[in-house]
């Protein structure tokens, strides 16, 4: 049994379809049961638990051939930094009271960087609570997501220019599909069990891409001409804070700083994979585009 935790989210759903496809029997950890039904009409088993609660998050990890495990942000919270480490803590302790046989966790490119460079940081403790536990472990770190750029896609539609944190606009980084990233993690699972303790891979898309690229596939999509355009350091905080918590802005500031110094947040020097997805950025931005 793969029991996958967060399986509404972009990543768990396209975890949980891959293993059935193999037919592979998945437990889907959901909070909502409102949004278990594509998980039922798969075939998975349907476990209602929030992450919040070890007690109840263990009891599903029972006779588990494997666990995924996927740390959300949630923004609308009052304090997400502090939810997301809240949610680390009890993830973790709900692995001791029920160590599976595998875990899979996804986490962050640059969660091997020592100095606090925000959100990838985050990661670099959950990636060293993870280590303290008995179970071999594989820590799938994930390139920033593709559909990231749907916050500013409105703003760019309408004004013809792209806000980016990318002070270099063309400076090429790592991006991912969110369902790439999910059928990588699958194909993991289903890999035969190593006898390694711990494992640290790495996952993004079939090719880099800058600010720059990113306004070109608007500009195809919509027939509009965009263009990319750096907001000045001294703007972040107060573009953050719009749209979210002083807290959450912290992370992302700092992210987005260790970012531009380039070669930072990337993979770590020695990783032993790093797995590729299909999916190009156009293709990713389409549907967004569409919603917008």
């Amino acid at each position: 049994m793969f029991v996958v935790v967060g399986a509404t989210g972009n990543v768990g759903f396209a975890t949980s379809l891959a293993l059935r496809k193999a037919g592979a029997p998945v437990r889907a950890v959901v909070r909502d049961s409102a949004k278990a039904a594509p998980l039922r009409e798969l075939g998975c088993d349907i476990v209602l638990a929030d992450l919040n609660d070890a007690d109840a998050v263990a009891k599903s990890f029972a006779d588990a051939t494997a666990v995924q495990i996927i740390i959300p942000v949630a923004p609308r919270d009052k304090d997400p930094a502090a939810a997301l480490r809240h949610s680390i803590d009890s993830l973790i302790k709900a692995l001791k009271l029920a160590p599976p046989k595998r875990v899979l966790a996804i986490s962050d490119y640059g969660a091997h960087v020592a100095d606090d460079i925000g959100m990838p940081t985050v990661f670099r403790g959950f990636e060293q609570l993870l280590g303290q536990l008995d179970v071999p472990k594989l820590i799938l770190r994930s390139a920033e997501h593709m559909h990231n750029w749907a916050r500013v896609i409105p703003v760019a539609l309408e004004s013809g220019i792209l806000p980016t944190f990318h002070d270099q606009l063309d400076m090429t980084f790592p991006t991912i599909a969110a369902p790439d990233l999910g059928r990588i993690a699958a194909e993991l699972l289903l890999r035969p069990a190593d006898e390694r303790n711990l494992q640290v891979c790495h996952a993004e898309g079939p090719r880099r891409y800058s600010a720059n690229d990113v306004a070109a596939a608007l500009t195809e999509l919509s027939g509009r001409t965009i263009v990319a355009n750096a907001v000045p350091r001294s703007q972040w905080k107060q573009a953050f804070e719009k749209n979210m918590t002083s807290s959450l802005a912290e992370l992302l500031i700092k992210a987005n700083d260790a970012q531009n110094r380039g070669g930072l947040v990337d993979v770590e020097l020695g990783s032993a994979e790093v797995f590729h997805g299909e999916t190009v950025l156009i293709d990713a931005l389409r549907p967004l585009l569409a919603r917008s």
